[in-house]
């Protein structure tokens, strides 16, 4: 597949082709059948094996070859494959259709664009109307839009579209991913896709590393309503350890110090409650010892991400967090560097392949980490 940008850059880079047949893809929460299908088809060339367990996480297992008579550490990296969406919640007349959010979609981002109704007889293009600002009052141009407000115009008259769509059929935004200057990408859906190429840049790494680890990459489903593939994936494969990777902002107008991180300066490396002191102080270790450029990221309480869920599945999971830094986070422009994806591939990769008998005993050892020094 070739997806059209106006460059010639995704041609000519796998890597950038990737990330933009993941964010072209369909996968509202939910509903990430499409999606789970591409990244199950790209892992089949790195993985020993590929399934799907009942909830819709995609898992692909790539074993380690231990010492003789050792068993092999199970590590788990995941990040989540959905992506904020809406649903049908009424058809009024005329055919328009109203819509409410899956996830946390800002309605401003929604004006004016392209969706696709994905109705039981196959999709259906639609775009997202609002009330014309020439007919709009001056109180109303003060306040921002609202959901009630909002509708989704498919050109259909109100029988038409009773009978092609239902209440309860899924909506997705339609945007083109398209390559930017300097490396970079924008389009919807890099909140999370970014992050299922960084397991795939891993895995591609890892098939040219000896390990001892069984690696088990994850991209999980439904993170944007409750963080559930997470929880049921860590409960079922139950890792020796875990780093769940996902995004975070990266320094856009308006956004500056002290929450954010810069693009193309490397992956963003969480420290906080989350996050195991052991696990962050090897992932610092290994970004050294290869070179990996590296940002630190604060995170004092609840992340927010899969890590949060993963690390008190069962008994508790060890577990840190790894982030892409991100623009314009849930909307269909979401800004990436394509060279912090490899490097955070490059990372989770060494990171696995250098897993040893002496991180996993200090697991129990919450004591001061050596972070940052």
């Amino acid at each position: 597949m070739v997806v059209e940008t106006g460059t010639e850059q995704a041609q000519s880079d796998p890597l950038a082709e990737r990330l933009m047949r993941l964010s072209a893809a369909t996968g509202v929460s939910g509903h990430e059948g499409e999606v789970a299908r591409l990244i199950a088809g790209e892992m089949q060339a790195w993985a020993d094996e590929v399934r799907t367990d009942r909830l819709g996480n995609c898992i692909a297992l790539r074993r380690g070859q231990p010492p003789a008579g050792v068993r092999a550490p199970r590590v788990m990296l995941a990040a989540h494959m959905d992506e904020i969406g809406m649903v049908v919640s009424r058809i009024d007349k005329g055919g328009f259709l109203r819509v409410s959010p899956m996830g946390g979609v800002n309605v401003q981002t929604l004006m004016g664009q392209s969706v696709t109704v994905h109705a039981a007889g196959g999709p259906v293009p639609g775009v997202v109307g609002l009330k014309p600002p020439h007919l709009t009052t001056p109180e109303e141009r003060k306040e921002f839009p609202r959901w009630e407000d909002l509708f989704v115009d498919c050109g259909l008259d109100e029988e038409e579209a009773r009978s092609r769509i239902q209440v309860g059929d899924i909506v997705s935004v339609d945007a083109r991913p398209v390559t930017l200057l300097s490396d970079r990408v924008a389009g919807k859906a890099l909140d999370n896709r970014a992050s299922v190429a960084v397991l795939m840049e891993a895995m591609q790494r890892l098939s040219e590393l000896r390990h001892a680890a069984d690696v088990l990459a994850v991209a999980t489903v439904q993170e944007e309503v409750g963080l559930r593939g997470a929880e049921v994936s860590a409960f079922g494969l139950e890792p020796d350890l875990a780093v769940a990777v996902d995004v975070t902002f990266a320094r856009q107008r308006m956004v500056g110090e002290p929450d954010v991180t810069e693009l193309g300066k490397g992956p963003a490396i969480a420290w906080g409650a989350n996050m195991h002191p052991r696990i962050v102080e090897r992932l610092h270790q290994t970004a050294r010892l290869h070179g990996v450029p590296f940002q630190i990221e604060v995170v004092p309480g609840r992340s927010g991400t899969d890590a949060w869920a993963i690390q008190v599945a069962r008994a508790g999971i060890p577990t840190a967090l790894v982030s892409v830094p991100l623009r314009y986070m849930h909307t269909p422009v979401e800004v990436v560097d394509l060279r912090d994806i490899r490097e955070t591939g490059r990372l989770l990769a060494h990171f696995a392949a250098g897993l040893d008998a002496g991180l996993l005993g200090a697991l129990s050892d919450w004591g001061v980490a050596t972070v940052g020094r």
